[in-house]
């Protein structure tokens, strides 16, 4: 009889599980079913490859997920068929240096981007009006 996993290790599923499922478990996405609409819609890939639902992916595979406007390109550490606490998620993977400073740096850049206001004064006044009537006149 097989012996139950440790309360600190996430459970395998010999060795490969679905990708959306996986998706789900490692909480990059809240349901399994937008982690399925993720991966038809091309926002996740497999070892550089666009990927399927099902797709069986292993310890090891490099998948790419794009959550605009971030993109994490994580390794596969563990399976896991349950949706456990996010301390245990994030064993499950592990990201790349490149893809967490490239996603740190755009946070930097989103962070301290100048905020758009808008200068305009809404309604025009009725000097404003009057000005634009007359410019409308000469026409």
């Amino acid at each position: 009889m097989p012996t139950p996993p440790a309360d600190d290790e996430p459970p395998a599923a010999g060795g490969r599980m679905r990708l959306d499922k996986w998706l789900w478990a490692a909480r990059f996405f809240k349901t399994r079913s937008a982690a399925a609409t993720a991966v038809d819609g091309g926002k996740v890939d497999v070892a550089a490859e666009r990927a399927k639902r099902a797709r069986l992916i292993h310890v090891g595979d490099t998948v790419t997920v794009r959550r605009p406007p971030f993109e994490h390109h994580v390794i596969v550490r563990g399976l896991s068929d349950l949706r456990g606490p996010a301390a245990v998620a994030a064993t499950l993977w592990e990201e790349t240096p490149e893809s967490r400073a490239a996603r740190e740096a755009l946070a930097f850049q989103l962070k301290n981007a100048p905020t758009l206001t808008f200068t305009g004064g809404g309604r025009p006044t009725k000097r404003d009006r009057r000005d634009i009537e007359k410019v409308k006149r000469r026409w």
